[in-house]
């Protein structure tokens, strides 16, 4: 089995890498049959976005704070561990958003598309679903549309829905709505197309981020579910993703 390591910059991470590499030998990204990112779930989602057009899996190793995307550490043979795991494959969202100046940002998501505010006032948004406008003028800190693997970050944090991998469902989640204050968001198809156009942005302005891809003075932005930049994501077979999801759902 080749392996390409690649490590945070914390102490812990990069002596691990060395350790791997001295037991299991380094290869070129493009080579090699396993990607290993040593760190915490975002330095995973950055890998994700770097080598996601070599369709490649990746079998990620906790070295961060949260590691919901992670594996634990072990002192198994990696090899074996790999060999007996189980596939996730994770769909990003597809983002084409436009600013002030009409210039067209594209970016993907493997765990959330937000829209926030960029300034003390609040942001007003209007939210169209497949080409009907489903509300007009929300008065938030922001909205997010969130995949199944992402459900349990950002969007858990603003008290969205956490969605079964095999949902089939996007995340509609507002951030700290003003009005209409009861709105909790919505549960959506992931063939669904989601527009949100963001209204008085001279004195309301808007960014966008894709992962950790930020876009200024954001008006207008189509979100939808991709299937051209999936990626397959190893979990060792004592805890699946699928297990991670539910076990979410029960903690307090």
């Amino acid at each position: 089995m080749k392996f390409y390591f690649n490590s945070s910059e914390t102490i812990e991470a990069i002596s691990t890498k060395d350790k791997f590499v001295k037991l299991y030998g380094q290869n070129k990204v493009e080579n090699a049959d396993i990607i290993v990112p040593i760190g915490g779930d975002g330095f995973l989602l950055k890998n994700l976005h770097d080598f996601h057009n070599l369709k490649i899996p990746f079998f990620g190793v906790n070295y961060g704070s949260v590691g919901f995307l992670m594996n634990s550490q072990s002192d198994e043979n990696l090899e074996t561990i790999i060999n007996n795991s189980q596939k996730t494959i994770l769909n990003p969202l597809q983002l084409k958003a436009s600013d002030k100046k009409n210039k067209i940002f594209n970016s993907i998501a493997y765990n959330e598309v937000s829209i926030m505010r960029q300034t003390h006032q609040a942001a007003k948004i209007n939210i169209k679903i497949n080409d009907i406008e489903r509300m007009n003028g929300l008065i938030c800190d922001g909205v997010l549309v969130s995949t199944p693997a992402g459900s349990t970050a950002y969007n858990l944090s603003a008290h969205g829905s956490i969605i079964p991998l095999d949902s089939n469902l996007l995340a509609l989640t507002p951030i700290s709505a003003f009005r209409p204050r009861r709105w909790r968001g919505a549960l959506l198809s992931e063939k669904t197309k989601i527009n949100l156009e963001v209204t008085s942005s001279d004195s309301r302005p808007a960014s966008i981020t894709a992962d950790h891809n930020e876009f200024r003075n954001i008006i207008k932005a189509e979100i939808h579910s991709s299937n051209n930049n999936s990626c397959v994501i190893l979990f060792d077979n004592k805890q699946s993703m699928e297990e991670r999801i539910l076990k979410e759902q029960f903690y307090s």
